[in-house]
């Protein structure tokens, strides 16, 4: 059973900046994505950032290209979501989740695409002010 630790988060205000991290307690499979889902509530979950491990494989929604960067240390099965210039419009609660045996792809940042994530964290709070 693969468990997914989370960290980063909190409140900023608007135009700041903050760092998610996710580290998976092991791998099962030779490739994985992992990646970014958030939610509003009231709101259907939306993937925000995928990437994959190993691979070169990262995939951004349009609302956060150019703001959003994701990296990974394969070694440490951790991946990071630095997270600059942000607006209001991004405060959710943010779930990391990883796809076993399996690349990334864009479809995953489709609604409904969460189903093909079998590990889930158990997410954390960013809060963007104005």
């Amino acid at each position: 059973q693969m468990h997914l630790v989370e960290s980063g988060g909190g409140s900023v205000q608007a135009g700041g900046s903050l760092r998610l991290s996710c580290v998976a307690s092991q791998f099962h499979d030779y490739k994985n994505c992992m990646g970014w889902f958030r939610q509003v509530p009231g709101k259907e979950r939306e993937g925000v950032a995928f990437i994959e491990f190993p691979g070169y494989g990262i995939y951004y929604a349009d609302s956060v290209k150019g703001r959003f960067t994701a990296s990974n240390d394969n070694a440490k099965r951790a991946a990071f979501l630095e997270m600059n210039d942000l607006k209001v419009e991004d405060s959710a609660k943010y779930y990391c989740a990883v796809r076993p045996d399996g690349w990334c792809y864009e479809r995953h940042l489709k609604k409904g695409s969460e189903s093909e994530f079998t590990y889930w964290g158990e997410g954390t709070q960013v809060t963007v002010s104005s």
